[in-house]
Order: structure tokens, then C-alpha cells, then sequence
């Protein structure tokens, strides 16, 4: 039997908090056909981010650039920044096939889903508001008036979950990698994206 496989682009989305970036990183740790596609933005790093990993991290002036070449896939602003998804990253792995992952807002994810309808798309939601309160303040990011900024973004964010494929609630996170690890196991075997060739022994 030979396999033949095209890349996919996987989509996750969900409101600050919810430790969807702590998600990404395990599937990225644990499955060796993840890319990560680094989005550019305006805002500045927060402790620990490196340049061309997490973001690229780029001037307002830089960004205009890139829009004017039409070099985003999708760009939106969110809590005042300003970020977009670099258009030839993510075709060229998919061609490559590469499944490439982006951790983006609903806003720009819907973007995308449009553009792309075979977009696996994924959103991470909290247990609970309180809970999504707790986590904002305990990683210590943010100050007061940017929590609050978040927690009010939050709802209108949720009200976007239908619009994706999948939700997965991260109540516990080894729960939620698994569930999100069953939803990416089953899509990288729809025939879409999956041709298994079978031969005479």
C-alpha cells in the first residue's frame, strides 16, 4: 500500500484564557506533521516570546507594507493589535504536505474558513466565565484594565462557536489535548485529504 497525503490546515480559535496557546504547543511537541504558521502582529512581546516563534513581531509602518502586497491570508485587530497570517507560509506547507496549524481570534478564523472551506476548525472554550477570570489573572500578562478588555471580548467570541466544526471544552487540559488529538486523528484520514493506493500482493 503507498499513502498519499495532502496537508491541512487546522484552525484554533477561542478567547483568551482558555489555554488554547498551552494546547498548541503539546500537539505541536507530540505530532511530528504540525507546523506552526507565526502570525505577525503589532503588539509587543510579553515575557518569553521570541521573534519568527511565537510572532512575528513587526511595526505598524512594516504591516501596512504587507497589506498593501496583499501578503495576509487573513488580518484583523484585536484588543487594539494588530495581526494577520502570512499568506505564502501556509500555502506552501500545505503543498508541501504539511498540516499547518494556526492559533488565531474568531474574527480572523472566520476569514479564513471562508476563503478555504476545507479549513478544520476547532474552538476552545472554558468551563466556566469565573474560570476563565481565574486564568486571565494567574498568568500574570495582563494588567486589571486589559483582563476586563478580554472578559468582555469573550462573550461576543463565544457567540461565534457556531460557525466551527468543533468545540472541545478545556476543563482539564490532558481531557481537552486528547478530544482535540481525536478530532485531527479523524480528519487527516477523510478522503479529502487522504488516498491510500492498494496494490496485488
Amino acid at each position: 500500500m503507498r499513502e498519499v497525503r495532502k496537508g491541512m490546515l487546522l484552525v484554533i480559535s477561542g478567547p483568551s484564557g482558555t489555554g488554547k496557546g498551552t494546547l498548541c504547543e503539546r500537539l505541536l511537541r507530540s505530532d511530528a506533521t504540525m507546523s506552526f504558521s507565526v502570525s505577525a502582529t503589532t503588539r509587543k512581546p510579553r515575557e518569553g516570546e521570541q521573534d519568527g516563534v511565537h510572532y512575528h513581531f513587526i511595526s505598524d509602518a512594516r504591516y501596512d507594507e504587507l497589506l498593501a502586497q496583499d501578503a495576509f491570508l487573513e488580518h484583523a485587530t484585536v484588543h487594539g493589535h494588530r495581526y494577520g497570517t502570512l499568506r505564502s507560509q501556509v500555502e506552501a506547507g500545505i503543498e508541501e504536505g504539511r498540516n499547518m496549524l494556526l492559533d488565531i481570534d474568531p474574527q480572523g478564523a472566520l476569514s479564513i474558513m471562508q476563503k478555504k472551506p476545507d479549513t478544520v476548525s476547532v474552538f476552545i472554550l472554558p468551563p466556566s466565565y469565573t474560570v476563565l477570570r481565574e486564568r486571565l489573572k494567574t498568568r500574570n500578562t495582563e494588567d486589571p484594565d486589559e483582563i476586563m478588555k478580554r472578559l468582555s471580548n469573550a462573550y461576543g467570541e463565544l457567540a461565534q462557536l457556531k460557525h466551527y466544526q468543533y468545540a472541545v471544552v478545556n476543563d482539564q487540559l490532558d481531557t481537552a489535548f486528547e478530544r482535540l488529538c481525536a478530532i485531527i486523528l479523524a480528519e487527516k484520514h477523510r478522503t479529502i485529504r487522504y488516498f491510500p493506493e492498494i496494490y496485488e500482493d
